[in-house]
Formats: C-alpha cells, sequence, structure tokens
C-alpha cells in the first residue's frame, strides 16, 4: 500500500539499474513491493524551468518483485539541463529513489560514438534519487589525458559524436592553438586512429608565436572527414566544476609559466605567463 508524505506519496519502489542506451531508451529496473498500478506515471521535471513531461506506465497484472521499464527520451522533447524522476499516481507524486550511481566511462564512450545533437545520460543524486542530465552535444575532442614532456604541450584522448568509426583506419589532423588578442597560431601534426587522438606541440614555437604577450590560448583539432574544427575538453565523466577541481602540473620554459586549465564549460585552455 503507498503512504503520503508532505509533497505526495511513496511508493515501495527503487531503481536497482539505470542506463540510456545507445539508441536513447531510458532502460530502467524496478525493486517493487507491490505491482505497479494502472494509471501511474515516470514524471520528468527540469530542475531549472519547472517544465514537466510524463509517461503512462502503470498497469494492472501479475505481482512481481521486480519490473523493467523502457522509455524513449526523443519523443519527450526534453531541454538541456537537469531532470528529476518521479513517480505519478492521481495527482500526487514522489521522487523516484536510486541505488544505481548511473556511471560507465566504456558506456560513455560508446555512447559518444554516434553524431548526436543531445546526450542524455542517466545519474542518481547525491541524496539518492534518480534524474537525468541531458547536454547539447556536438562533435568535440573528448581530452583523456594531458602532459608537458620534452618541452611539448600533448594530449589524447577521442573524437566523440562525429560520426567516425571506431577502427585502424587513419584519418590526416592537425592541433591548432589560437590566442584571439593578437590572431597568434601554432599548429602541429596530430594523429587519429579510428577515434583516437594524439598531438603534441613545442612550447617554445607557442611562445616564440606571442613572445611579447601572457595570455591564453585555445586548442582545437582539425580532423579530415569532420567538417568543423574540434573544441578540447572533457565532457564524458561525472566532474561537474573542472575549472576548481582539476589541476595539472605546469612547465616552465624561458622563465615562463606554462600551465592547462579548464574553462566553466569543461573546455580545454593553456594559460601562458600571468
Amino acid at each position: 500500500m503507498a503512504l503520503f508524505d508532505g509533497e505526495g506519496f511513496v511508493m515501495g519502489v527503487v531503481v536497482t539499474d539505470a542506463e540510456v542506451t545507445l539508441a536513447d531508451i531510458l532502460s530502467l529496473r524496478l525493486a517493487i513491493d507491490e505491482p505497479l498500478e494502472a494509471g501511474t506515471e515516470l514524471l520528468l521535471r527540469h530542475r531549472a524551468t519547472g517544465v514537466e513531461r510524463h509517461v503512462l506506465i502503470g498497469s494492472p497484472g501479475a505481482r512481481a518483485q521486480e519490473a523493467t521499464l523502457a522509455v524513449s527520451l526523443a519523443p519527450l522533447e526534453l531541454t538541456a539541463g537537469r531532470w528529476d524522476a518521479y513517480l505519478r499516481r492521481d495527482g500526487a507524486r514522489s521522487r523516484l529513489r536510486s541505488i544505481d550511481p548511473g556511471f560507465s566511462l566504456d558506456h560513455l564512450d560508446a555512447y559518444a560514438l554516434c553524431q548526436r545533437t543531445l546526450a542524455y545520460r542517466s545519474y542518481r543524486t547525491r541524496n539518492g534519487y534518480l534524474a537525468l542530465k541531458i547536454s547539447e552535444a556536438g562533435p568535440a575532442a573528448e581530452v583523456r589525458a594531458i602532459w608537458f614532456r620534452e618541452g611539448r604541450f600533448e594530449v589524447t584522448g577521442l573524437l566523440a559524436y562525429t560520426g567516425l568509426e571506431d577502427d585502424d583506419s587513419r584519418h590526416e589532423a592537425v592541433l591548432t592553438l589560437d590566442r584571439r588578442m593578437t590572431a597568434a597560431r601554432v599548429s602541429a601534426t596530430a594523429t587519429v586512429q579510428g577515434v583516437r587522438f594524439h598531438a603534441a606541440v613545442s612550447l617554445v614555437d607557442v611562445l616564440a608565436a606571442d613572445p611579447d604577450e601572457a595570455g591564453t590560448w585555445e586548442p582545437a583539432l582539425e580532423v579530415a572527414g569532420v567538417p568543423t574544427p574540434l573544441r578540447l575538453g572533457t565532457w564524458l565523466d561525472d566532474v561537474d566544476g573542472k575549472r576548481r577541481r582539476l589541476h595539472y602540473p605546469s612547465a616552465v620554459v624561458d622563465g615562463v609559466l606554462i600551465r592547462p586549465c579548464y574553462t566553466a564549460d569543461d573546455e580545454l585552455r593553456i594559460e601562458v605567463g600571468g
């Protein structure tokens, strides 16, 4: 029997496994005390705007201790942001509890192989509830490692949302560093095999391209077969606020400090001097 709290009813339902499939289907496995009743809905509510979308899921039938649900997300016309999940019945609603962490780096890598305009990810909130994070998605170079070695800046990662195959085929590519304030540019040949990339650029060349200016350089990867340059950054993880949380070793070249950092949008930058 359902109980009631200050917001609505409390059902004996817990999400034990949650995943957004490669086809943008929200797949849920539920542990339930009793079958979902007819008229029960899955309600998704945008945390910032309060916009709601709902799907009818309850149906009478056999008793069970667990159930599975599959909800196609694209027809719901969800927008970017965070959406909290509820169960609703007869006008009352309750947050949907979850014990699934909702994070798999391998799954996120596979998900990013397809071309997309929106990326959906399920996760468990700090308070133990199911939610969706929806982000605008476009071709990008996902950074997995960066370091300074032998006077060079080096970066490795994978190409996300480009539609390229994850195989052994090689693609011509160039890493560029641009200083917008002065229009200075440094470029170096990069290696792209399938969707994996590696690139290195001389720090001496960076200083020589703009010797009198301290400032920020923006890296990008130009890949044959991809129509636009790819911004470099880190989005396929569960770390928010990388500008504050991630700090990389710096380098000093000819007395000038050089260090990598992130923007508020998790894009990679190289800061020189200052």
